[in-house]
């Protein structure tokens, strides 16, 4: 199995900058891809980014692009998420998660989760 935690949420003026991290262990060999994806109150978890664990490939949801980056250290076996011109509609539990599929890009492909960490943008 795969643990991962995540630290960095906090509450941010809008247009501030924030950067997750998700650090995970366990049996981090399986690990092939690590998302970003979030869930504000009411609304379904949706998909930030992901990075190819040693592809170094990126994706990024349309309303983050531009704004956020995803980017790994894998000897530190972290993930984080560099957000930067943050705005209200951001508000959302951002959770980490761990793919064994190389080409994981949905919800569906991560089997392997983290607690979440709030992140709250003011306006």
């Amino acid at each position: 199995q795969v643990q991962l935690v995540e630290s960095g949420g906090e509450l941010v003026q809008a247009g501030g900058s924030l950067r997750l991290s998700c650090v995970a262990s366990g049996r981090t060999f399986s690990i092939h891809a690590m998302g970003w994806f979030r869930q504000g109150a009411g609304k379904e978890r949706e998909y930030v980014a992901v990075i190819n664990w040693l592809g170094m490939t990126t994706y990024y949801a349309d309303s983050v692009k531009g704004r956020f980056t995803i980017s790994r250290d894998n000897a530190k076996n972290t993930v984080y998420l560099q957000m930067n011109s943050l705005k209200p509609e951001d508000t959302a539990v951002y959770y980490c998660a761990a793919s064994p599929l190389f080409q994981a890009r949905v919800l569906v492909d991560f089997d392997s989760w983290g607690q979440g960490t709030q992140v709250t943008v003011s306006s």
